[in-house]
C-alpha cells in the first residue's frame, strides 16, 4: 500500500462535476492498494498517517498530528501510484490489486482513520475524480 500525503489548507474531489468529498485544513491523502496487501496493512498505514508529525507548533516546525492539528482527511484511490516505469515509456499496473481486493482496503483505511478520531471525506472508489487542492507549506509525504 502507497500514500501520498499532501498537507491543504483546501482540498475537494469532483465525480462528474458534483463534490464528492472536500475539506479545510487536514491532509489530501491519495492511496495506491498494492497486490497482497492486507486489512492489517491498511490500518497501520491509517495509524502512522494520524500520528505523522507534519503540521506546525507555535514556532513552526513539524511537531503536530492531523489529530492534534484538529485537521481532516480526503482519502482519494489512486491504482496509478502503484505504476512500474522500468521498462519502456507505458508504465504497466500489474502491482496494482485488482478493483474487488482494493476497494475494501481502501474503504478500511478510511475506517480505521475514523476509528482514531479524523474527520474523513472521500472520493468515489473506480470513479474518475477531479481533485483540486491548496497544499499547504507545499508538504508532500510518500508512506508505504
Amino acid at each position: 500500500m502507497r500514500a501520498v500525503l499532501q498537507r491543504v489548507s483546501r482540498a475537494e474531489v469532483r465525480v462528474d462535476g458534483a463534490v464528492a468529498g472536500a475539506v479545510g485544513s487536514g491532509l489530501c491523502i491519495l492511496l495506491g492498494v498494492a497486490r497482497g496487501d492486507s486489512a492489517a496493512g491498511a490500518e497501520r498505514l491509517a495509524a502512522k498517517t494520524a500520528r505523522l508529525r507534519v503540521f506546525p507548533d507555535e514556532e513552526g516546525r513539524f511537531d503536530r498530528s492531523l489529530a492534534e492539528a484538529g485537521g481532516s482527511a480526503l482519502v482519494v484511490s489512486q491504482f496509478t501510484l502503484l505504476a512500474d516505469t522500468a521498462k519502456g515509456n507505458r508504465p504497466s499496473f500489474t502491482e496494482a490489486a485488482p478493483p474487488e481486493e482494493a476497494e475494501p482496503l481502501y474503504e478500511r483505511f478510511c475506517e480505521a482513520l475514523r476509528e482514531l478520531g479524523i474527520p474523513v471525506e472521500q472520493g468515489v472508489f473506480g470513479a474518475r475524480m477531479e481533485v483540486e487542492l491548496v497544499n499547504d507549506g507545499p508538504v508532500t509525504i510518500l508512506l508505504e
